[in-house]
Order: C-alpha cells, then structure tokens, then sequence
C-alpha cells in the first residue's frame, strides 16, 4: 500500500493519520457547574426553607462524596441561594409551598380526630365533613368565571314616558 500523495483536508479527526484529540483529564469542578444552574440554586433555597430533604438535594444532583457536599459552602453559592430565598419569600412561593407541606398532613390528622372514641360526636362529625370536602371538593370550588352583563337601561330618557316598546316587531297585515 502506498501512502496518499494528497493531503486530506476535510472534517479534522476524520482522516486515517490524525492524532487523536487529547481527552480533558480532570472533570469540571462540580461546584461551579452547579452555581450556574438556577433550578440548583432554587433547589437550594428549597433545602434551606425545609421544602426539600439533603437526601432528596444529593440524589437530585448526584451529590454523593461529603466533600462535594462539603465544597458547596462557597461564598458565591450561598449568596445565591440567599437571594432567591428572597426572591421567593417575596413572589409568596415559599409561603404556599410549604402551607402544602402542611396541608398533606391534615386528612391523617382528620382520621384520627373522626375515628377517636375520646372526641365528642361533634369533634367526629366535624372531622367527617371536612374529610368528605377535601376528598371532593364538588362545584364550590370550581374557577371563578370571568364573566360579561350588558344592562340596556331605557329608563332614563326623559322623552320616554312608558319603558316597554309595544309595537310588534314583526309587521302583520291590516286587518280587514
């Protein structure tokens, strides 16, 4: 076999005599991966409210060694995570997401006020009710509708003397 003559000049690493391109030796650091993802740094502020676990934030993120847990106590890192706690504590989603934390625990709280022999009848009765409204909340809660009402008020021209039109709308023939 004898070697090209010609030089190949398409895609680099395509042809046969290439080097082969050297491979990164050390990965990323993780810690400056993760500063720039924001759904990390949401997460985070998720953690420091008590909405998200350590061990739901690690499993998320592939946070497994203790020392990239440990390198995440970065100054940059914590100053955003501070401000969005901020930012989410004024936008109310800190707020309703962990009223939701709470409010998952009220029919187990209901089921043991319901089924208690030490409750009065009325405590029992009042949990039942409530247990049957969270369970289908039916119409009442349904979305508020926006909706249109057009009033044609005739009333108030002084030259109209009687309201209601009584002429036919529809012409009918003379009688005879």
């Amino acid at each position: 076999m004898t070697a090209p003559s010609k030089q190949y000049t398409g895609v680099p690493g395509f042809a046969l005599d290439d080097a082969p391109t050297p491979t990164p030796s050390a990965p990323p650091d993780p810690t400056q991966t993760l500063m720039k993802d924001q759904s990390f740094i949401e997460d985070m502020a998720r953690f420091a409210e008590g909405v998200l676990t350590e061990r739901q934030i690690r499993k998320k993120y592939h946070l497994f060694t203790e020392a990239t847990w440990t390198a995440l106590n970065d100054d940059a890192i914590v100053e955003a995570v501070e401000l969005e706690q901020t930012r989410r504590i004024r936008s109310g989603a800190a707020k309703r997401e962990l009223a939701q934390l709470h409010v998952v625990k009220g029919p187990a709280i209901l089921d043991g006020i319901a089924t208690s022999t030490k409750q009065s009848a009325l405590h029992r009765i009042n949990a039942i009710k409530a247990l049957d409204s969270l369970a289908d909340p039916g119409p009442e809660s349904a979305v508020e509708q926006e909706r249109v009402h057009i009033v044609i008020n005739l009333t108030g021209d002084s030259k109209l003397k009687d309201p209601v039109i009584r002429k036919p709308l529809i012409p009918q023939a003379p009688h005879r």
